[in-house]
């Protein structure tokens, strides 16, 4: 072989590997020794490569010449990572060859698979309301036709089956959305301390209701960010929601606003909306998963406060918009914390 298709094959961007006439490895670039191992030169590709499909389509395109498309899956030691491996014939001085090169689609598979994933959860989430709707109709045109009682109870287990169709829509629409403008930075001023005391003020009789009480930490006068209002306010909403909702009668929580400073998070000034509530908490091992849409700490207690699993999923989106940063403490028996960093400049 000709030096010339070495820098060749060392010139491809992605992992290449050229096999010659006689079934051995003519060469490899350093993509693909990093990706196969390294002393693959000289080589008989059934030894270097070993998966059956990718191995397939090699033999096929030298028995043939047409180009191939396969698979090729490895790990990288922390998840699966998947290849997509084109087969092409050349022309080598002594014979056929066939060049591979592998182009990594691993972010492709995995947007898929969140796609099925969301799929079947807002179908599962939406099943359950219904089926009970469903039940419940058939049951009131039959046996509790007349019996007032039953129609009475059936009637209020619906409007709440329904209600809860109805958040979950209603969230599904505002996660969409977000998603939608995520890319659009905000630069509208909004007067946080009013923001949240308005919130406060809204969910004063949700938390009365609760037996929670809400303590506000806020500056006096104004403090403006750059951001979108109606956004903002859902994300206080969200948090200030489930601090009530989870942490039990007798509970506090506390919204705080810091001044504006040095955050090292955002390497610039900005300032911090933090609501920490002192319920049971939660084992730190769920920290990294509870922004995921319908991941949930205890999924029935979530469904029994009305919860669709959508709200920081929601929040973390909102934040990112704003160019900001999500932060969440807690351990079972000392309550949780969420922290959300906001920079001062658009």
């Amino acid at each position: 072989m000709r030096a010339d298709s070495r820098q060749l094959v060392a010139a491809v961007p992605l992992p290449a590997v050229l096999i010659r006439w006689d079934e051995r490895i003519a060469a490899a670039n350093t993509e693909a020794q990093a990706l196969l191992g390294e002393g693959l030169e000289g080589r008989h590709f059934i030894t270097a490569l070993r998966q059956p499909t990718l191995l397939d389509a090699i033999e096929g395109t030298f028995r043939d010449g047409a180009p191939r498309l396969t698979r090729f899956l490895t790990n990288d030691g922390r998840q699966n990572t998947t290849y997509e491996v084109s087969c092409r014939a050349v022309a080598l001085e002594g014979g056929p060859g066939v060049m591979l090169t592998f182009q990594d689609v691993t972010h492709v598979e995995q947007a898929g698979q969140m796609r099925r994933d969301f799929v079947a959860n807002v179908s599962h989430e939406l099943r359950t309301p219904l089926t009970a709707l469903l039940g419940f109709i058939e049951t009131l045109k039959g046996p509790a036709r007349e019996d007032a009682a039953a129609r009475d109870r059936f009637l209020s287990i619906m409007e709440s089956e329904a209600g809860r169709m109805e958040r979950l829509v209603g969230d599904l629409l505002s996660l969409s959305r977000v998603e939608a403008d995520e890319r659009v930075r905000p630069t509208e001023p909004v007067d946080l301390p009013a923001l949240l005391r308005s919130v406060l003020n809204g969910l004063a009789p949700l938390a009365e209701e609760a037996e929670v009480r809400l303590v506000a930490d806020l500056p006096e006068g104004e403090l403006e960010v750059p951001g979108d209002a109606d956004q903002l306010r859902q994300v206080v909403v969200n948090l200030v929601e489930n601090g009530v909702k989870y942490s039990g009668r007798g509970a506090e929580v506390r919204v705080s606003l810091t001044p504006p400073g040095y955050q090292p998070r955002l390497r610039g000034e900005g300032v911090e909306i933090a609501v920490a509530d002192s319920g049971p908490g939660f084992d730190p091992l769920h920290i990294p998963r509870l922004t995921e849409r319908f991941y949930r700490v205890d999924n029935h207690r979530s469904r029994e406060m009305g919860g669709t699993g959508l709200g920081l999923a929601i929040v973390k989106h909102i934040v990112n918009r704003h160019r900001g940063r999500l932060r969440i403490e807690s351990a079972p028996g000392k309550g949780a914390t969420f922290r959300v960093v906001l920079p001062m400049q658009a």
